[in-house]
Order: structure tokens, then C-alpha cells, then sequence
């Protein structure tokens, strides 16, 4: 399978290149093109993960269409013929890899909701029994499902690590309104992904959302319940107490911790073997929760 690595359009700006993500300044709107870039601990790999970002702007793709219901989003289109500023004459690279979306101003809060004990709300579980200073019922295992999913935001840090903040910080952050309007619509998505993904035999563990405003209306945008930005494990094979079998880039950093690395810059080298089967974790994903394949 090929690889799509770094992206360039003649006369058209970058406004910004994230760890996965080009965005291009089209005037009124953006085009976000996702590559195969992966990171991990806030280091990008020199190796791209084949596939990757058709995976991942599709799901996001089917994601949004399904939730729009609960939540307007940001797309305009995912065909590169409708695209304007003749990207059109790229369609062979941006064909399902790409969106042009309205632009967006984004709220400075990472929106997480966790339905399961894992990660660093574990971590902060097993040191004080709470997530996100919301005390939880002693005796948790590790994966266990919590009582009902948490809200636990963070803030969105340039470089580095986000930091965990409370509802009461949120809403000094961006107001009581949208703080409590972006709380309930993480929830609500949550729950209608969460409930269509194990229908589909995969637990949706946990996520990450971002939401921004259109002339004043709140939407969600960047990405939805993807490999990258969520956790998915096997329905088939989940036991609390342990690691889960999953389906997104866990695998890549559980294989990292076995390094001799401290997760700072500049990052190992992938093996052949590793690449390949972290892209097949992103192809299982994809397959199971749209019954289609890609590569």
C-alpha cells in the first residue's frame, strides 16, 4: 500500500501543519488534508503508517454524517471535484484523505469523555479513587466500565502535554454556557457512537473531541472516533483487570514502552513488521465500523 507522507498545493497556503493534519487557507473555508503521519507521546515518526489518513478521513467522514443529528459539524464536502481554487486538479492525492470545511473558531478545550477506567484517568483513579476530581466506586479494575461515561476536558497545549482541568475551570475558560452546551453534546455523541460500535462487536473505551463556532452556532469539527483520537477494543475478547486487544495506536506505545527511548525527540526507528501491523489495526477498525474495506 502507498503512503502519502507531506502534501504541497501551488498558491494555496498552509496555515497549518499538525502532527497528522495539513490545513490550506482557501479564504472563507479550509482544506484539511490528513496524512500518514504518526505520532505518539507528542513525537512524530519518521515512518508513515500506509493508509493511515484515508482511514482516518473516512471514518471521521462517516462519523460526522451520522451525528449530525445531535451535533452540526464543519464539512462542506469530501469530494476533491467540488473543491474550489482548482484543487480539483489533485483529486488523485486528496481523494479520501481530504475535507473542505467551513472554518471554524475553536473553543481552546479538548473535549474527552471516558466510559471505561483506562489511560491516565487510571492512573489518576488509582492514586486518589477519582476522575477528574469526580470520586468513583472503590475496587475499580483496570478497563472496567465506569457507572456512566465522565466528562474530563483538557486544555489544548502547542507543544507537549494537555492538562486535565475541571467543569468549574472549563467554564472560566469559555463561559457556563458553552462550557455546559459542549459537556452535554460530548456525552450525547459519545453515547450514539458507543452504542452503534458495539453493536459492531467493538467497545468505544474513551474519546476526544473538539468543537468550534460558525457565526455564533457551536459544531463539532477536526476529527470524530477515529484510531487516532479514541480507544476501541475487541468486544469478543474484553476481560477487565488487564490491557485490552485494541485498534488504534495503543499497540504502537505499548511496543514503544519496550524501548530504551524517553519519548522525547528524536523518536526510534519502526520496523517493517511494526508499521505493518499497527496499519492493520487502523484497517480492522475501519473495516469493522463501516463494513467496508480500504487498501
Amino acid at each position: 500500500m502507498k503512503y502519502f507522507s507531506e502534501s504541497e498545493f501551488p498558491g494555496i497556503p498552509m496555515l497549518f501543519k499538525g502532527k497528522v493534519r495539513d490545513i490550506y487557507d482557501l479564504s472563507d473555508s479550509l482544506l484539511i488534508v490528513v496524512s500518514d503521519r504518526i505520532s505518539a507521546f507528542d513525537v512524530v515518526f519518521n515512518e508513515p503508517i500506509p493508509g493511515k489518513g484515508v482511514i482516518l478521513n473516512s471514518l471521521s467522514a462517516f462519523w460526522f454524517d451520522m451525528t449530525k443529528d445531535i451535533m452540526p459539524n464543519h464539512v462542506r464536502s469530501t469530494d476533491p471535484s467540488s473543491y474550489p481554487k482548482g484543487l480539483s486538479a489533485y483529486a488523485d492525492k486528496l481523494d479520501g484523505r481530504s475535507m473542505w470545511v467551513d472554518k471554524a473558531e475553536m473553543l481552546p478545550v479538548e473535549c474527552i469523555v471516558r466510559g471505561y477506567l483506562e489511560g491516565s484517568a487510571l492512573k489518576e483513579y488509582n492514586a486518589k479513587g477519582t476522575i477528574n476530581g469526580v470520586r468513583m466506586p472503590r475496587e475499580l479494575k483496570q478497563a472496567d466500565r465506569l457507572p456512566e461515561p465522565v466528562f474530563s476536558p483538557s486544555t489544548k497545549a502547542e507543544s507537549g502535554h494537555d492538562i486535565n482541568i475541571t467543569i468549574e475551570e472549563t467554564e472560566d475558560l469559555i463561559g457556563k454556557e458553552d462550557a455546559r452546551a459542549i459537556a452535554e453534546a460530548t456525552l450525547a455523541l459519545y453515547s450514539k457512537a458507543a452504542a452503534y460500535a458495539m453493536d459492531r462487536g467493538l467497545i468505544l473505551a474513551d474519546t476526544k473531541l473538539e468543537f468550534g463556532k460558525i457565526d455564533g452556532r457551536l459544531v463539532v469539527a477536526d476529527e470524530m472516533f477515529t484510531p487516532d483520537s479514541s480507544r476501541f477494543w475487541d468486544a469478543n475478547d474484553y476481560e477487565p483487570g488487564r490491557a485490552q486487544k485494541s485498534f488504534d495506536k495503543q499497540y504502537l506505545r505499548e511496543y514503544l514502552e519496550t524501548l530504551d527511548w524517553d519519548k522525547s525527540y528524536p523518536p526510534p526507528a519502526l520496523p517493517p513488521e511494526i508499521i505493518a501491523a499497527t496499519s492493520a489495526k487502523y484497517r480492522d477498525a475501519y473495516r469493522i465500523l463501516t463494513g467496508k474495506e480500504i487498501g
